[in-house]
């Protein structure tokens, strides 16, 4: 009897009885695919795979637990990842899957290289388990620059810039000279030479005190003062000298004397002009001498010296008439452009910057504290003061728009930091407005140009500061004194002052001493007494190393002029000693 093992099979053969308790050998696990498409199936073809079923004569095998399933991979795209979780068929039923090995006896499939095959765990049983997607960025919020700094013109690039404008003037009156021995046209030269000057030199007079701010935070407000006094002196002696020369050159060329000479002269409209604007300008002299200033009511100065705009034009109009600009079209345009430029500054810092600002900031006062004997302090309120960028050490030009008030513009520190759109003066009386300023009422609309002044922390040249403050100059200092940069002893103030009672704002500096750790001392006594605390010996004593130290000064004048003396005697050298003074 032939079996059925025996017998050659042309197809394939049932399937044989599995074994009841028999598990099936451990298959395999196909490679998952890492990449975006799904692949071919891994798989070798079904009869060049190893059964898994024993042979028959093989016996009944023992039962083997298939190796655990690793799983496929899972997917490495940037966004989700497939996480198959366990082996379905661990918990599809307990027993062995009847079907787990049908495709060993399934014909082999010549395109099964060219079909892909389905994962082993269907997708819809796979937990899909997102990968943290990295965040957007979160875009920093925008900071707005910072303020740039206020423009600053140093003292010598000021002289430098004057000093070359005049050589150019002076170049301009050689090009224009034609040589001569005859005595008239000797007199008419020099003329033109003294005549073209003294029109540079009244414009340099009013830059000086056009307020440009680069101009006033770099040189400094009281140093232009001291300038535009001392040029004006020269700039009179040149209009003088141009009017005598001219003169004495008209009389040589008609053979008349002086006087006769000065009545041809002022028959011409363009030599009139230039008479009355002479006339004037001596008057604004005059008037500024130091032993007719003190008798004189400011008021009364402030006036005949605006007489000084009326000259300059009048001084201008006679340029273009005479025979100072005869020497072609580019010399008039020039001096036009120079006149231009001058008046367009004047204008514009001395008369739209103040109205445009009292417009947007609103400043009204708020409070008049008194603060010892006959000194008060005036607080103003105001919107986006900030904007004014206002440093410790500046002061501005208050006018108070009062009944007594408003025709005066003052000159006052600030004696305390920008805040919340505050600004607080401190005032001594010594005078009738000041006086006016203790009785004035809140809700006062004020006017405030500026700020101006030079003594501020861009002259810091040490670590190391000495402020030395006497009477009422204390009012800058206690602003720096709250606000330079500087860590504990890097600061000390020395406060003059005739008592005690005399000090200003004496809890707010013990107050900022203890907090920044500085040291604060009181220098208290008569001026004229027998101990003087501000000779060089008692300087050192206080601050024994003074020579490194930058001192910011502020005080009477004569106070301020023999600590100067004192401080050079001491060692410190005067490129370190920053100060302001004014003497109204």
């Amino acid at each position: 009897m032939t079996t059925q093992a025996d017998t050659p099979l042309a197809h394939p053969q049932p399937r044989p009885q599995q074994q009841p308790y028999a598990q099936p050998q451990p298959q395999p696990q196909p490679q998952s695919y890492a990449g975006p498409y799904p692949s071919a199936d891994p798989r070798p073809p079904a009869e060049a795979r190893p059964s898994a079923e024993p042979h028959p004569s093989a016996g009944p095998q023992p039962s083997a637990d298939p190796a655990p399933s690793a799983g496929p991979a899972p997917f490495a795209g940037p966004y989700l990842s497939v996480d198959p979780g366990p082996d379905l068929n661990s918990y599809a039923h307990p027993g062995p899957d009847p079907f787990a090995h049908a495709d060993a006896f399934a014909a082999p499939d010549p395109f099964a290289a060219l079909h892909p095959q389905p994962p082993t765990v269907h997708p819809l049983y796979s937990r899909v388990v997102p990968q943290a997607v990295p965040p957007k960025p979160v875009r920093a919020p925008r900071i707005p620059p910072a303020p740039a700094p206020p423009l600053h013109l140093s003292p010598r690039a000021l002289l430098t810039g004057l000093a070359t404008g005049a050589v150019l003037v002076t170049g301009l009156w050689l090009v224009q000279a034609e040589p001569s021995v005859r005595l008239d046209a000797l007199f008419a030269t020099l003329a033109h030479l003294t005549g073209l000057l003294a029109g540079y030199g009244t414009l340099a007079m009013l830059l000086l005190m056009a307020r440009v701010p680069a101009v006033e935070h770099g040189v400094g407000a009281d140093r232009l003062a001291r300038w535009h006094a001392l040029g004006g002196r020269y700039v009179l002696s040149l209009c003088c000298g141009h009017a005598l020369l001219a003169l004495c050159g008209y009389a040589a060329h008609t053979g008349t004397d002086l006087l006769t000479a000065l009545g041809g002269l002022l028959g011409y409209p363009g030599l009139a002009a230039a008479t009355v604007g002479t006339v004037l300008l001596i008057a604004v002299g005059v008037t500024s001498a130091r032993a007719v200033r003190r008798q004189v009511r400011h008021e009364t100065w402030r006036a005949v010296h605006l007489l000084t705009y009326l000259a300059a034009a009048l001084a201008f109009a006679h340029q273009l008439a005479g025979p100072d600009l005869a020497g072609g079209q580019l010399a008039v345009w020039l001096w036009t452009l120079l006149h231009t430029t001058v008046g367009t500054l004047l204008l514009w810092y001395r008369l739209v910057v103040p109205v445009r600002a009292a417009l947007r900031h609103g400043l009204r006062v708020t409070e008049v504290r008194v603060e010892g004997p006959g000194v008060v302090s005036v607080v103003m309120r105001g919107h986006g003061l900030a904007a004014l960028r206002a440093e410790a050490g500046q002061f501005f030009r208050w006018r108070f728009l009062s009944r007594r008030l408003w025709r005066t513009a003052l000159p006052f520190s600030l004696s305390a930091p920008v805040r919340d759109d505050t600004l607080r003066i401190t005032v001594k009386a010594c005078g009738d407005h000041t006086r006016r300023i203790r009785r004035m009422r809140p809700g006062v609309r004020v006017l405030a140009t500026g700020p101006f002044g030079a003594l501020t922390a861009h002259r810091r040249t040490r670590s190391k500061v000495l402020l030395l403050a006497g009477g009422v100059g204390i009012t800058p200092m206690r602003a720096l004194f709250e606000t330079l940069p500087g860590g504990p002893g890097d600061l000390t103030l020395l406060y003059r002052a005739g008592n005690a009672a005399q000090l200003v704002l004496r809890e707010e500096l013990e107050s900022i001493a203890a907090a920044r750790g500085a040291t604060l001392h009181y220098l208290l006594g008569p001026s004229d007494g027998p101990y003087d605390p501000l000779a060089p010996r008692a300087l050192r004593d206080l601050v024994p190393d003074l020579p490194e130290h930058d001192v910011y000064l502020c005080g009477p004048p004569g106070m301020a002029r023999a600590a100067v003396a004192a401080l050079e005697r001491a060692g410190v050298p005067a490129s370190r000693i920053h100060s302001e003074q004014f003497t109204f």
